[in-house]
């Protein structure tokens, strides 16, 4: 039990020391949320994806859905760059037939999500006991129960979702996967 609390102070240390390390990022390399309206058909997100490989943008993360309106999907990508590139992202986007709308989101009103489903190795009953708790911790959920291993569910912001996985590594971790974030503004 002392290994959990030791373990969970330290990603708490971890965690303030890399948002502390993203406030001091400079405004040039800022992460940006695009979200994109698109025809819901084949295709349209291999034209997308081809759109950023011929201009060099990195994409940190994409995610693609079925939007609130029927026939056309959602796209949200998590590029960094400095507000040039977000320009030049936004413009080439507009430009794809398929493309109903491009919007770059405002981070300081967007809930930004994760999900990750996580197989922990378990030793003994101790270890199964803890990591349970941890999944409790972090509003996780138990997803399956086998003899060596346990199955977790966990969503959250990319941050919640690393620091659990850093609490997990110390079980052992046989398998990971991760989906990019998704996004969507508030209402203000």
């Amino acid at each position: 039990m002392d290994h959990t609390h030791e373990t969970i102070n330290k990603v708490k240390i971890e965690t303030q020391c890399l948002r502390t390390k993203e406030f001091k990022r400079s405004d040039r390399m800022k992460s940006h949320i695009i979200s994109t309206l698109v025809e819901n058909r084949p295709g349209v997100l291999q034209k997308a994806l081809s759109l950023f490989t011929r201009r060099g943008f990195n994409i940190d993360s994409i995610t693609v859905g079925e939007s609130e309106t029927e026939d056309l999907a959602r796209m949200v990508f998590i590029v960094n760059g400095d507000k040039k590139i977000l320009e030049q992202v936004t413009k080439q986007l507009n430009k794809l037939v398929d493309v109903i709308k491009v919007r770059s989101l405002n981070p300081e009103i967007t809930i930004k999500r994760e999900l990750c489903l996580i197989k922990v190795k378990v030793e003994n009953e101790q270890k199964r006991g803890e990591i349970i708790q941890l999944t409790d911790i972090f509003k996780g959920i138990i997803l399956d129960v086998g003899e060596n291993s346990l199955t977790v569910e966990i969503t959250g912001n990319p941050s919640k979702i690393n620091s659990f996985i850093s609490l997990l590594k110390g079980f052992g971790i046989k398998k990971i996967a991760k989906t990019g974030s998704t996004a969507i503004e508030r209402d203000v």
